[in-house]
C-alpha cells in the first residue's frame, strides 16, 4: 500500500482516492471483537453497525438503536474503506453495500470487486481526473494504484502492447451517457495513442 508520499503524484485528487496512512493505521489499531460485531438490517440504511449483546436459544440479541430481525458478521475495522472488497473476510450484501457506502462518503467513487470497477456516481466534480492523474496511473500495475478507470484502460494498452490477452469491457449503467461517459475516461488516459487504435485493440461494449 503506497504511502501518503507516494501518493502526492496525484495532487488533489489523492485524498479521493485511498486512505491516508493515518486514517489505515487507526483502522489496524481499532478494538475490534468478531464474535460481537456484526451488521443489523434497518430499513432506513439497508443495514447498519451492530454489537451482540446475547446469543440464546437460536436468537441474537444485538445493541442498535432500534430494532432489527437480521444480523450478519462484521469484518475487522482493516477491511473499512476496502479497495477490493473481495479482500473481505465476510462478503455479504451487507458488507458491500456498507464498504460503498463509506467510500461514498469519504468521495472515493471507486472501488474494485475482484474483476470488476464498481463505480458510484457522485454527482459533482472531482479532480480525479485531471492531467496528474492521468500521468500518476501510467504504466503502472493495477494493484499498485488506487482503484480507477485509469489503470484498467493503462492495463488494457499495456497487455496490448506486450502481446497478451486483449482486454474486453462490458460498461453497464443506467444511461447511454453514463456508459459513454465511462468509455471518454478511459479515452483520455490513453491519449498517448489514437482514440481509434484505443478503441479497436481494447474490445469495448455498451450494456
Amino acid at each position: 500500500m503506497s504511502t501518503d508520499g507516494e501518493m502526492t503524484i496525484f495532487g488533489v485528487a489523492a485524498q479521493y482516492l485511498r486512505k491516508s496512512e493515518k486514517e489505515r493505521t487507526e483502522a489496524q489499531t481499532r478494538p475490534f471483537d468478531s464474535k460481537t460485531a456484526c451488521f443489523a438490517s434497518d430499513e432506513k440504511e439497508m443495514y447498519v453497525k451492530a454489537e451482540i449483546q446475547e446469543r440464546a436459544d437460536g436468537k441474537v440479541s444485538v445493541k442498535t438503536v432500534d430494532d432489527r430481525d437480521q444480523v450478519f458478521p462484521m469484518n475487522p475495522p482493516k477491511f473499512d474503506k476496502i479497495e477490493d472488497m473481495v479482500m473481505m473476510t465476510h462478503l455479504h450484501e451487507p458488507a458491500v453495500l456498507y464498504n460503498l457506502k463509506e467510500r461514498y462518503a469519504a468521495w472515493m467513487i471507486y472501488t474494485y470487486s475482484g474483476l470488476f470497477c464498481v463505480t458510484v456516481n457522485p454527482y459533482k466534480w472531482l479532480p480525479v481526473y485531471n492531467p496528474e492523474v492521468v500521468q500518476a496511473y501510467r504504466g503502472k500495475k493495477r494493484m499498485e494504484v488506487p482503484p480507477h478507470i485509469f489503470a484498467l484502460s493503462d492495463n488494457a494498452y499495456q497487455f496490448m502492447l506486450t502481446g497478451r490477452v486483449i482486454q474486453y469491457f462490458a460498461t453497464i449503467a443506467v444511461s447511454s451517457d453514463k456508459k459513454k461517459e465511462a468509455i471518454n475516461k478511459m479515452k483520455v488516459s490513453s491519449s498517448a495513442v489514437s482514440q481509434s487504435v484505443f478503441q479497436s485493440a481494447v474490445g469495448i461494449r455498451f450494456t
